[in-house]
Formats: structure tokens, sequence, C-alpha cells
């Protein structure tokens, strides 16, 4: 018997193929950069990419003189925070919905899967249709924070209701509540917006819902930034963690893994993520969906690949989803949100179909 085990662990194991992680990352990283720059020129006035190069280089001190307030004002004032914005968004999404797919073995979780999108539309409701102010502040800022508090309140309420006596979180129960708590939300927003009166909140509250990066300027675009960044440092030094959640919580636990303290980490830390980018950019639906599926299928399921390529991914296509919705229809801008679920649907349909033919 003891020689077979030893024949047995003796064997190499199979792996997939896939390609370096140094290789995947250095290449989504120009890809990224590329998108930046090229992003950046494109809109109602076009800016070639020399001069975009030069605002950016003169912005960082290089002593460039042949940049007109124009070109300026357009790249650095306008576009770029933006980007800048859509970027952070789009990584701080795809890291969120790699955590919840692994955390709950769903491979339909995405971040708003624990009612953080409902919450969040119950504090921007608020705002929009029945005017409640923040601390005598009004417009985006008050928008942000209102939306924030409702995800903060809806993430408590779900918390609340799926903790069992010992202090766990089944996955399980935790997905139930936060379709519950997304539910109620979502009844409170129709009966408000219904009962206003305004003919123009149920339009105001949709263009909100479709999510939208109009307004995020430097201020919001370095908090979305700094706010991405934290989390992925936070969520890749867990990674050896979520691979073993991978096996299930019995095998997790004989590894080693605290099962309720990570679980509770990165649960309460992905809400928390998904909250401080719902705040300032709307629910943005496909992102956290598909980016980690389509990551896992080309570099394998390990978490240490798999969440910071997630987040270049993910940085990508909300920079060209963004540029599409500012500048496919003249003198209108396209819902964020519709451009993804344009992109995403048929991705994941594919990766649907992929999947039955290999089973």
């Amino acid at each position: 018997m003891l020689q077979a085990v030893e024949a047995v662990e003796a064997v190499p194991p199979v792996r997939r193929r896939t390609p370096g992680g140094w290789v995947s990352g250095a290449l989504l990283s120009v890809a990224l950069l590329a998108s930046v720059v090229l992003a950046v020129g494109i809109g109602s006035v076009h800016v070639p990419v020399g001069d975009v190069v030069a605002v950016v280089l003169r912005r960082f001190g290089a002593g460039i003189d042949n940049v007109t307030v124009i070109d300026d004002r357009i790249v650095w004032q306008l576009r770029m925070p933006r980007i800048v914005g859509a970027a952070a968004t789009g990584a701080g999404l795809a890291i969120a919905g790699a955590v919840l797919q692994s955390l709950t073995r769903n491979d339909l979780a995405d971040p708003y899967l624990l009612g953080i999108s409902g919450g969040a539309t119950v504090g921007a409701v608020s705002v929009l249709v029945l005017g409640a102010g923040v601390a005598g502040m009004a417009g985006g800022p008050a928008l942000s924070i209102g939306a924030f508090v409702g995800a903060l309140g809806a993430l408590a309420l779900v918390l609340t209701l799926s903790t069992g006596r010992t202090g766990d979180l089944p996955p399980a129960r935790t997905v139930l509540a936060g379709v519950a708590i997304g539910q109620i939300c979502g009844a409170y927003t129709s009966f408000v917006v219904m009962m206003s009166g305004d003919h123009d909140a149920a339009r105001r509250v949709l263009a909100w819902t479709m999510g939208s990066l109009a307004g995020v300027r430097w201020s919001s675009a370095v908090v979305l930034l700094v706010v991405a960044l934290l989390a992925l440092l936070v969520i890749v030094a867990c990674a050896a963690d979520l691979d073993a959640f991978a096996f299930g919580d019995s095998s997790a636990s004989s590894l080693g893994v605290s099962i309720r303290r990570v679980r509770w980490l990165l649960m309460v830390g992905t809400a928390l993520l998904t909250a401080c980018l719902v705040a300032y950019t709307g629910a943005i639906g496909f992102v956290g969906l598909v980016v980690p599926h389509v990551i896992r299928l080309v570099c394998g399921p390990l978490h240490r690949r798999l969440l910071p390529l997630s987040a270049l991914a993910g940085a990508i296509l909300m920079i060209w989803a963004d540029t599409a919705a500012r500048s496919l229809v003249e003198g209108q801008e396209i819902p964020i949100g519709v451009v993804t679920a344009v992109i995403g649907a048929p991705v994941f349909a594919y990766l649907l179909r992929r999947e039955s033919r290999t089973r």
C-alpha cells in the first residue's frame, strides 16, 4: 500500500498549458497604456497621439512648451480623469467578480450579488427624487455620498441576515440575503419614482442605474484609483487562501485556512470596494461577471495570476466601453451599462456554449 501511495505521489500533476503570468501581464500592461493614450484622443474633438503625449509630459514637468490651452483642457482636465476613473472602476469590478465567484463557487456571481447595487440605488434615488441633502451638499457630491451610504446600509442588512449563530458567513445564505435585500431596494426605488410626480425622475434614475463616468473629475478619479489599488494589494495577499476555497471549505480548513476570518474579510472587502465604485459611477454590469471567466480561460485559475490580470483586462474593457459610450452617438452619451451589456452578453453566451461542449 505504501509503495502504491509513493508511486501516485511520484506522478507529476497534469497542468494546463497557459501563457506565463509575466508575459500576459506585460502584454496587458502595454495594451492598457496604449488604450489610455488612444482613448484620450477620441471624442467630438480629435486630439492626435503626439499632442496627447505632449500634454501628459508637460504636466509631469518635462519642459514641453508646444501645448495649446485647448489641448491641455481637453486632454488633462476633461478626458484623462474620466479615463483613469474608468480604468480603476473596471479593475475593481473585475477583482470583486473574481473573488465572489471563488468564495461562492458560483460562476454567475458578480460584484452586485450582495445587494450593493440595490442599496446604492436607494441612496441615489433619495437624493435625485426626494432631494435629500448631505451636510449642505448638492449635485454630484451629495449623490455619491447618498449612494455610498445606501450601499453600506444594504451590506449591513445582508450581513445581519446571513450571519449564523457561530459567526459564520455561509455563501448560500449570503447570496439569498443579497437577493432579498436587492428586491426590497428595487421595490422602494420603483415606489418613490412612481409617487414622486416628477416626470423627469424616471429618466434621471434610469440614467444613474445604467452607469456613467461623465461626472468623474480628478478628485473622484484619484479616489477610485486608490481604492482599486488598495483592494488589489489586499486581495492578492489572500490569493493562496482563495485557491484553497476552490476545493471546498473542508479542504481549505485542512490546509490551514481560517475559513471564517478569510470569508468575512473578502466578502466585506469586495462589498466595500463595490460600494465605493457604485457611488461614483452607478451600476455597471457584466464587467465583473465576464472578465474573470475570460482570464481563467486564457491563464488558468490560480489567483496570483487571475487577480492582477483580471484587473488589467477589466481596466482595458472599461476604457473602451466608456470611449464608445461618449463617442458613438454625436451630441449624446450612451449609458455605459448598455455598452458593457452589448459586449459582455455575447461573450458570456459564447463561454457558456464553449463550456457545454467540453462536458
